[in-house]
């Protein structure tokens, strides 16, 4: 009896801390905060949104994120990892906290119509001119990190720990994360407990979420392959051997790495997006050169393609009676590859709970993993092994995702030229879910 009667002052004041820190937050109003945050909120969207720029050229960018947070109170380190910027608030004992976005733009000239669209232009390093625009919502992912920002700052009284927000370049070549990763980010700055992102979602309407556990996002590999053969005339093929056919070959050949190699339980895909051989209609050429994306989500099923790519390449090779000094040459661009991102599972879990209570659960979906690639699944494969979670901010417009859902029209994807998001709920949503998550994590790990 003595025992129990000791239990239960423990309990009650284990209940009453997480009241109040339940109370306390229901007390900030956090929806009706945010709503008076918008107007400068959006003002700083559509700055953004004008003047992309971009992977390792956001200079300018950088300046204003950096600008947005010193503002805020945050001890603020410029030109990290290329115009990588970090953000630092201590309020007190408690867990870190990190809140990552990316901040370039893609080479594509907007055609939204909008009255805001982007009409930047930039000279490519094969000295043409390309529009820029950020048609992957790296935009919206800027002003919610600066939005979260300001509302943790207004609210400190209601969490404790050390935030640290990254704003990250060169997302979009895969090389942000691995810059400022090899500077020394969990280093030079306090290692998080926490990791936490969000993206916009070209296919969720706006003011939805969607959380992932596990494998959210793909391993991302480019592959170049170079077809060696011996040339001629085009009248004369048994007197060479053509790589054109060999590339056709080799492109049905390895599709079968996906269709009978690779367990049919793990999902991946092979593509030959371009291939490039000849000159002229009567000229078997000397070689055909193939450019592949290869996407997976297990890291051995990755190695398993390359393998494979390498094999049937050489074999085919082999049987047209190639020479060893003319075997295909396989290149993979190591320094692209991003690898999958996967969400941590407890983290993911407190994530959707917390996101759930801010914006209720109707409007919380269970999205599906992607094949696409995000290099935030690096921040989960440091030796610190950190837990990550990234979640899908719906963009798109209500009113036009339903008419898609009524008609079958397919609404625009990320990095297509007419991909415009409903920025004003889109924002005011993706602020309130990563600001709740926020401090949840922080409150959780405290108690």
């Amino acid at each position: 009896m003595t025992r129990l009667r000791l239990a239960y002052p423990i309990l009650a004041l284990a209940l009453t801390a997480s009241s109040l820190s339940l109370s306390a937050l229901a007390n900030t109003k956090l929806d009706q905060s945010v709503a008076q945050a918008l107007p400068k909120l959006e003002k700083l969207y559509l700055h953004l949104h004008r003047h992309p720029e971009l992977s390792y050229q956001e200079k300018a960018t950088s300046e204003r994120m950096a600008a947005e947070l010193k503002q805020l109170g945050f001890e603020v380190t410029s030109n990290f990892g290329g115009y990588g910027v970090v953000g630092i608030l201590q309020n007190g004992e408690g867990p870190v906290v990190m809140v990552r976005a990316d901040i370039d733009g893609l080479p594509i000239i907007e055609q939204t119509g909008k009255d805001y669209a982007s009409t930047v232009t930039t000279v490519d390093a094969n000295n043409n001119t390309v529009g820029i625009m950020h048609g992957c919502g790296h935009d919206i992912h800027m002003t919610s990190l600066i939005g979260t920002a300001e509302q943790l700052v207004k609210h400190k009284a209601d969490w404790q720990g050390t935030l640290m927000m990254v704003a990250q370049p060169a997302e979009e070549v895969g090389g942000g994360a691995k810059a400022m990763l090899k500077q020394g980010l969990f280093k030079q700055f306090p290692t998080p407990d926490s990791i936490i992102g969000l993206h916009v979602s070209a296919s969720i309407p706006a003011g939805k979420v969607g959380t992932v556990s596990g494998y959210a996002l793909a391993n991302v590999d480019s592959v170049d392959i170079s077809i060696k053969g011996k040339g001629g005339h085009g009248a004369y093929p048994h007197a060479t051997i053509d790589p054109v056919v060999l590339a056709a070959r080799t492109v049905l050949a390895l599709q079968t790495i996906v269709s009978r190699e690779v367990s049919p339980l793990e999902p991946n895909v092979v593509t030959v997006g371009s291939i490039h051989g000849g000159s002229k209609h009567n000229i078997i050429s000397d070689e055909v050169k193939l450019q592949l994306t290869l996407r997976s989500y297990n890291p051995k099923v990755r190695e398993q393609q390359i393998a494979a790519i390498k094999r049937i390449t050489a074999g085919i090779a082999t049987s047209a009676g190639l020479p060893d000094d003319l075997m295909p040459v396989v290149y993979v661009h190591d320094d692209e590859t991003i690898p999958s991102t996967y969400n941590d599972p407890t983290l993911a879990a407190k994530v959707k709970a917390s996101i759930e209570a801010e914006l209720g659960s109707d409007n919380v979906l269970i999205a599906p993993p992607v094949m696409a690639g995000e290099d935030f699944g690096l921040y989960g494969l440091t030796p610190e092994k950190r837990p990550i979670t990234l979640f899908w901010l719906g963009g798109v417009d209500p009113k036009q995702y339903q008419a898609s859902v009524d008609s079958g029209d397919a609404l625009p994807s990320l990095h297509s030229s007419q991909f415009a998001p409903d920025y004003k709920l889109t924002i005011r949503t993706g602020v309130r879910a990563m600001t709740r998550t926020a401090m949840d994590l922080f409150n959780q790990t405290a108690q």
